[in-house]
């Protein structure tokens, strides 16, 4: 769990970390992310909260969503899923 400062809105600081994780590493790219009941557990917000970081992620292409997979972390040059290598075909 982060700890949430007063001048913040919860969603916001769940983003941050999320956003820090994606850029360290933590969350790979092509990986998956916490859904929602997971993201809330795991924070101590609620579903609804971690539904607008999943959101927020999404409008800026941090992450893209494949029906009934679930949520992954963007190719940041795409937004999207990462590209495949074509030189081998």
């Amino acid at each position: 769990m982060i700890e949430f400062r007063p001048d913040q809105l919860k969603w916001e600081a769940v983003l941050e970390e999320i956003r820090r994780r994606i850029r360290t590493g933590e969350y790979q790219v092509g990986h998956p992310i916490p859904g929602e009941p997971r993201m809330a557990e795991e924070f101590g917000i609620a579903k609804g909260t971690a539904r607008r970081v999943i959101n927020e992620l999404l409008k800026a292409g941090d992450i893209y969503t494949v029906l009934g997979k679930g949520t992954f972390v963007a190719d940041p040059e795409t937004g999207g899923p990462p590209r495949r290598d074509t030189e081998d075909e």
